[in-house]
């Protein structure tokens, strides 16, 4: 029988919480992964669609405060929507997670690999089978980590993410200071007009900000091993998305006034570093390649404490192999869904290495992965919506239990449903047949009993 004790409970307070939330939405990978393909969808109403799908974003953040106060547990959307909707709806949810964090790690590891390799040797940056060997070693010492303990995750994270956001919190600051009076674009208060979208650049566009935000509910998969688990968990990812959206926000206000169109198209991954190039000297801006390479860390390592938590909670309640709910008997860590995220990771990398270039992958994985967190995001907040549906008391809880998340759930439901007939056949393959994939291990373990 495997090892199914409890999780290292009481591991995390609250200043961890928020930076496993920050750091689960990498802030400068995601910038650098998103930010030219949604000035290339949407131009200068990238803050706009920063700071709206950000709103939305808050609304399903407040789902998951709100469910963590009633059920905690490391599955998190997987557990809330079962408990609401049912076994099938809740197994695809925490199937969506599952799947998007296998893709991210190639969308993630590769990009380490490069941004490392650009510090090392620049011209192996472009070499294949070089990439593919990084990649593989980023993935390897990250598992590795994710799987010695949660302390351990949480202390290399405090590092990674502290360094990044300096560095990132520089640039940013720096491209204000150094073209405010003349800037690539002139700022206007219409950056942030709702009304100069249409419906299809808005979706697109939404669905790209999906991506960006993606991962702060790290701090609720985490919720079995952080001290007062019913409310340290909401209050990290309260501060995490608050963070979030500002350097985003900021972020993208910045590029737009040190970068022209046609340079960020052609900065294409590499924007923070064409943005320090502008206004750093050699060879300070390749502290942005620096941020990058920590960010990207970063985000790998929370996305496999997603991944194996959530693999672990199903394997607890058995709609998974039990195998996975195995803990290791010293580090509390389920080991087994950790050797097999490594494992899966390195052949998604060898069968990675035969696409064209890193930026395909970037933006094939980005498209893909919004649709899959769209899906289990939406249903979680319409979960929220429907257990407290009948308990609120006064407007404020009205707003904040219900409308709110059920609106964000909406929206979410919307743009997919209508960036689904733009996606290519890569995209849709590895979105919607990621999701459909699912189908068989639920239909084997459908009859297995807790």
């Amino acid at each position: 029988m495997p090892n199914t004790s409890k999780l290292a409970e009481g591991s995390l307070g609250i200043g961890e919480s928020i930076v496993m939330g920050v750091a689960g939405a990498a802030p400068a990978f995601s910038l650098a992964a998103a930010t030219a393909t949604l000035v290339a969808t949407v131009g200068v109403l990238t803050p706009a669609s920063i700071l709206y799908c950000g709103l939305i974003m808050f609304g399903i953040t407040l789902a998951f405060i709100h469910l963590n106060k009633v059920t905690v547990n490391a599955g998190t959307s997987y557990a809330w929507v079962t408990q609401e909707f049912g076994k099938t709806w809740g197994f695809f949810a925490g199937w969506a997670l599952l799947v998007a964090a296998a893709v991210f790690m190639v969308s993630g590891s590769i990009p380490a690999a490069t941004a490392t390799l650009l510090l090392i040797d620049p011209s192996l940056a472009a070499n294949p089978p070089w990439v593919t060997f990084v990649a593989a070693l980023w993935l390897s010492v990250i598992s590795a980590i994710v799987l010695k303990g949660i302390k351990q995750a949480s202390y290399t994270q405090v590092l990674l993410t502290g360094v990044e956001i300096l560095i990132l919190i520089a640039i940013i600051i720096g491209g204000f200071i150094q073209f405010a009076a003349q800037p690539a674009h002139a700022f206007s208060l219409s950056w942030f007009s709702l009304g100069e979208f249409t419906p299809e650049s808005f979706a697109t566009g939404a669905l790209i900000a999906v991506f960006l935000y993606w991962g702060w509910d790290v701090t609720l998969n985490l919720n079995e091993e952080t001290k007062d688990a019913v409310a340290v968990p909401g209050k990290g990812a309260f501060w995490s998305i608050l963070i979030i959206i500002l350097l985003f926000i900021s972020f993208s206000i910045s590029a737009l006034l040190v970068l022209s169109d046609q340079e960020i198209q052609n900065s294409g991954t590499n924007i923070l570093f064409a943005i320090a190039d502008k206004i750093f000297p050699h060879p300070w801006s390749y502290l942005a390649i620096l941020a990058v390479l920590l960010s990207t860390a970063g985000t790998l390592e929370t996305t496999i404490l997603q991944f194996t938590r959530t693999m672990f909670a199903k394997g607890r309640d058995r709609v998974l192999h039990p195998r996975y709910a195995s803990l290791h008997k010293s580090w509390k860590t389920p080991w087994v869904a950790t050797t097999f995220i490594w494992a899966f990771g390195i052949i998604l990398l060898f069968l990675s290495s035969y696409f064209p270039n890193v930026n395909t992958i970037l933006k094939d994985s980005v498209n893909a992965i919004g649709l899959q967190v769209a899906f289990y995001y939406s249903l979680t907040g319409l979960a929220c919506a429907w257990y407290y549906r009948r308990m609120w008391k006064g407007i404020r809880e009205l707003l904040t239990y219900i409308v709110w998340p059920i609106l964000s759930a909406l929206f979410l439901i919307f743009i997919a449903l209508y960036s689904i007939p733009t996606f290519d056949y890569v995209t849709t393959a590895v979105g919607i047949g990621g999701l459909l994939i699912g189908i068989f291990p639920y239909w084997l373990n459908r009859g297995r009993k807790k």
